[in-house]
């Protein structure tokens, strides 16, 4: 499903990535694990298509991402992406229904699965509440059922439970597997939490030689 191609990044004339290259099969759940500063970032932004990498390719089903104009490329994300960033992005204008359906209402489809979503995560008849009356964990699990209620092709999460007390992260990354696989989603989720990785299929760790297996559960 995905594919990457020797990739090159470089910041202020520091080597990021150094011709990596990787493939993703459909329906995976991966983690990726590596120091601080390695590019694990940089590597989801450049699988989003939010950033371009220097050279190589990224190719999603079969279609090399360079060969998307902005448009073409906007309506993949908004069609066959879901992302959980750290950062939240929750818009506090929006009630959290209002967030978390916004994929829908892009996609022109229905918003009645937003309610389901929130409830998902946690957060029960708070379809009304506004993201100044949530805490920070609570801000995630809204980006996340955000993230998951178009039923996405592929999700990108990066540190989806650092803001999380480690009862609710088990619950929300249980969450997380259970809609990719109930959809057919791939998954690839940054994370420095060894008990966050060990819920996906995969591990794999990023270094400066590029992707390492560490574990398979395929191969178990």
């Amino acid at each position: 499903m995905l594919v990457l191609d020797t990739l090159k990044k470089t910041y202020a004339g520091r080597p990021v990535l150094h011709g990596l290259s990787h493939q993703f099969d459909a329906g995976e759940f991966v983690a990726i694990m590596g120091e601080s500063g390695v590019g694990k970032s940089t590597l989801l932004n450049l699988i989003a298509g939010l950033d371009a990498p220097d050279s190589g390719e990224i190719i999603i089903d079969g279609q090399p991402m360079s060969a998307l104009d902005d448009n073409a490329a906007t309506a993949l994300r908004r069609t066959r992406m879901g992302f959980i960033f750290q950062a939240f992005h929750v818009l506090p204008h929006l009630t959290l229904a209002q967030n978390v359906a916004l994929p829908l209402l892009l996609n022109g489809q229905a918003r009645a699965r937003a309610g389901a979503m929130l409830a998902a995560v946690g957060l029960a008849g708070r379809d009304d509440d506004f993201p100044r009356q949530l805490s920070g964990g609570e801000m995630q699990r809204v980006a996340i059922a955000r993230a998951l209620v178009h039923r996405p092709a592929l999700v990108l999460a990066d540190e989806p439970t650092g803001n999380l007390d480690p009862d609710t992260a088990n619950y929300i990354l249980a969450l997380l597997r259970t809609e990719i696989k109930a959809s057919g989603a791939s998954a690839i989720m940054v994370t420095h939490s060894h008990a966050a990785a060990a819920q996906a299929d995969k591990i794999l760790l990023l270094t400066k030689n590029g992707l390492e297996v560490v574990t398979n559960k395929h191969e178990d």
